[in-house]
């Protein structure tokens, strides 16, 4: 266990259905006595917890930390997450982790250890970590107040791996870069470094849409820019639906942007990735959204 002014980092593990699996969980000793919320980070492929915050520049320890937010980073199975698309060849799939089970007794953990709030837990993820949220969503949406789904996109019906989804309504954000070369913004079959195909999926338009509709919202859209003006070559604007007495949804779109995770701190990836906008805040966005205090 490590510890910083702010907060603590802790290894952890649970044993799930034969396997041994572990997370780091970031939390605020600071919080006091009441139940804190829980934010369960998934990382992209080939990535690992420490991956992802590094990637992050750890802006994604300090969502929800006014609230004393307890946040997880889960580590995958072999570095992948057997996730909501049946074109998935990757070792999560097919060595069967139970990644879903898995999700469960990380919350779990955390109610025990960490005083979480069961009724009060968000998951984050990124390209195969938002698949595997996207699996979460349609799986086991009553236990979870929220999601925010990075630079990933819902499948079409035929390449949709949960057989009977589960339709409970759930505030979801999206955000996706435009030049994504893994994941197409406009739909379209993804590819990992385009070699190994990971299936058809929808456009990010399609995909809130989609989410939309399954929240009940018939209202149309409204696209606005977000966060400051860029002197650089990418730009981001909010699309939301919003509809009183539903949940809401809102996509971010990165013109120009690519398989990343914008942030004014965040590492700069791999060029074959594309772009990284410094301008906006993604962790300020995704705490926004989950109607955590401000940070």
């Amino acid at each position: 266990m490590s510890t910083t002014s702010e907060v603590t980092v802790s290894p952890e593990s649970v044993e799930v259905a034969g396997r041994t699996r572990t997370l780091t969980v970031v939390h605020h000793p600071q919080a006091g006595p009441s139940p804190v919320p829980i934010v369960l980070v998934f990382h992209g492929s080939m990535q690992t917890a420490a991956v992802i915050r590094s990637f992050t520049a750890n802006t994604f320890d300090h969502i929800g930390a006014q609230s004393g937010a307890a946040v997880a980073y889960l580590d995958g199975h072999k570095k992948h997450w057997n996730d909501a698309r049946i074109v998935n060849t990757s070792a999560a799939r097919t060595d069967g982790a139970d990644d879903v089970a898995f999700a469960k007794a990380a919350i779990d953990l955390l109610v025990r250890r960490y005083h979480g709030d069961s009724t009060q837990v968000r998951a984050v993820g990124f390209s195969n970590g938002g698949q595997m949220v996207i699996r979460l969503i349609h799986e086991m949406p009553t236990a979870l107040a929220g999601a925010a789904v990075l630079s990933a996109t819902q499948s079409v019906p035929e390449n949709f791996a949960p057989d009977s989804p589960q339709q409970e309504p759930l505030p979801v954000m999206f955000l996706h870069g435009t030049r994504d070369p893994i994941v197409p913004y406009a739909g379209g079959m993804a590819k990992m470094y385009r070699l190994q195909p990971r299936g058809l999926g929808l456009s990010a338009q399609e995909t809130a849409a989609y989410y939309a509709q399954r929240n009940g919202i018939t209202a149309a859209p409204v696209t606005t820019p977000a966060g400051p003006p860029s002197a650089g070559p990418t730009r981001v604007d909010r699309t939301d639906y919003r509809e009183p007495g539903h949940q809401p949804v809102t996509l971010y779109t990165v013109h120009e942007g690519g398989h990343t995770i914008p942030g004014p701190k965040t590492a700069r990836p791999r060029i074959v990735l594309g772009r990284t906008d410094h301008t906006f805040d993604t962790a300020g966005a995704i705490n926004d959204f989950f109607g955590f205090p401000a940070r």
